[in-house]
């Protein structure tokens, strides 16, 4: 039996949506697979070992960063999860979030899955593998929007607003840019 003094809570944290998924329990091994895998790893203790999160669901939690409190005694792991993080199904072990917070992750999520395995016919890998007409598309959705505006029909401009904010995430995956990072630079311009 591994040592419980080495053992630590670790606060696994969407990186994207910033939602609590989930608390475990880390010991030095599960840090240093987490580092060398770029996967969360942590310590079972009713399995009494090294688990992979998502070793049997398929659940993983791809690394984005890991940040120790203070004191050095508990973890926060900035993850992106690749399906619920609860064994119940629930998307994290607090219940689901209110939505509209957790579309964008599931968006980025179906981006990801988009690239990896391109289904035919698919609108999202067709973008991804056309990065000048993602750019393009979004180009065209904020014309429509405009016009959309000038319009009394309020049901087509949340249309063309949907369709211009989904192709601008698209453009941002494209680049590497979380949806986060775009609402952080909001919060530092607000101040």
């Amino acid at each position: 039996m591994a040592d419980p003094t080495e053992f630590f809570p670790v606060v696994a944290q969407d990186a994207d949506t910033k939602d609590v998924l989930m608390v475990a329990w880390g010991n030095p091994e599960s840090i240093r697979r987490s580092e060398e895998t770029g996967w969360m790893h942590y310590w079972s203790r009713s399995r009494d070992r090294l688990w992979l999160k998502g070793e049997e669901s398929g659940n993983r939690q791809r690394v984005v960063s890991l940040v120790w409190d203070c004191d050095h005694d508990a973890l926060l792991a900035g993850v992106r999860p690749l399906g619920p993080a609860c064994h119940t199904g629930t998307r994290t072990c607090f219940g689901d979030p209110p939505t509209g917070e957790d579309i964008l992750g599931e968006l980025w999520r179906v981006f990801d899955e988009r690239r990896r395995s391109p289904p035919p016919g698919s609108h999202v890998a067709d973008l991804l593998a056309r990065p000048d007409e993602a750019r393009r598309k979004v180009g065209e959705e904020a014309v429509e929007l405009v016009l959309a505006s000038q319009g009394e029909d309020r049901a087509h401009v949340v249309h063309e607003g949907a369709d211009l904010l989904f192709h601008t995430l698209v453009l941002l995956y494209l680049k590497g840019v979380p949806f986060g990072e775009v609402l952080d630079e909001l919060r530092r311009r607000r101040r």
